[in-house]
């Protein structure tokens, strides 16, 4: 069983790269099931349901989002209908949208898919660490392969949940920074790790935003508008590698420029 997991898609220049290299790797590198983070695929803030459909339409089967998944309010219109597009689970009873789902791949393996969000740093939702355990034992029940992404700012809490959910989870990778991390690796007790996936989007920028403005408002400290970068486009991801038993045996990172997007066709 293989998963490739998609870091967080931005703006036009992401979504453009998800259009040619899902297809590609699905078709070379024997991939079964495709998971991606789109809250920011939208602009570089948020998620319609219109890219959520274009998202679906390349082969991604679930989009998993974070704290910027309500930045475009048509959201909240169509979520609670889109059993594809996750938010955090964490969030409070009543918030709209569901923070897990079951998918069951061609071959018959059932997949469970967890979205949790960070405290530190963030918004102070609840505790991602209990509440993900006993989704992640929920979701073991009916799924033969449990996938987490954590979308969170602290590496230390992210890390601190992977060493949590070692030997329960299939994979838990982290998102949000928009910053590839070095450290993929299989646990001891059979859980794929990442602290972040990084970004698929233009990388001349400041994690996807122009970067005038941005070294300007450090400059300054003055409030200033947020443009998308537009060059150095890059795919982030990981490839997942699992058993039957659930436990992960290998996890390997993708940083993939168009050029060699191309080259895999």
């Amino acid at each position: 069983m293989r998963i490739l997991f998609i870091g967080d898609i931005f703006a036009k220049v992401g979504r453009d790269l998800v259009k040619r290299a899902v297809p590609a790797l699905v078709q070379t590198r024997g991939i079964d099931l495709v998971i991606a983070n789109g809250e920011n695929s939208a602009g570089g803030f948020g998620i319609t349901r219109e890219i959520s459909r274009e998202l679906f339409d390349t082969g991604i089967a679930v989009l998993t989002s974070g704290n910027h998944v309500w930045d475009k309010r048509e959201i909240l219109a169509f979520i609670d209908d889109e059993p594809r597009l996750l938010r955090p689970f964490n969030y409070p009873a009543g918030t709209p949208g569901r923070g897990s789902t079951i998918v069951t791949t061609a071959d018959g393996t059932r997949v469970g898919i967890l979205n949790l969000m960070g405290r530190v740093f963030m918004t102070a939702i609840d505790d991602p660490f209990s509440l993900g355990r006993a989704e992640v034992e929920r979701l073991k029940a009916h799924a033969d392969i449990v996938f987490v992404d954590f979308h969170a700012e602290a590496t230390s809490e992210k890390v601190a949940l992977g060493w949590h959910l070692d030997g329960l989870a299939t994979a838990v990778v982290g998102t949000h920074t928009h910053v590839q991390t070095a450290d993929a690796q299989v646990l001891p007790g059979g859980t794929a790790y990442c602290t972040d996936v990084g970004m698929t989007g233009p990388h001349d920028g400041v994690i996807g935003v122009d970067r005038g403005p941005v070294i300007n408002r450090f400059l300054t400290g003055l409030p200033t508008r947020f443009d998308t970068a537009s060059g150095l486009p890059r795919l982030h991801a990981v490839i997942i590698t699992a058993d039957g038993s659930g436990r992960a045996s290998a996890i390997e990172r993708l940083s993939l420029t168009p050029t060699d997007i191309e080259d895999l066709r």
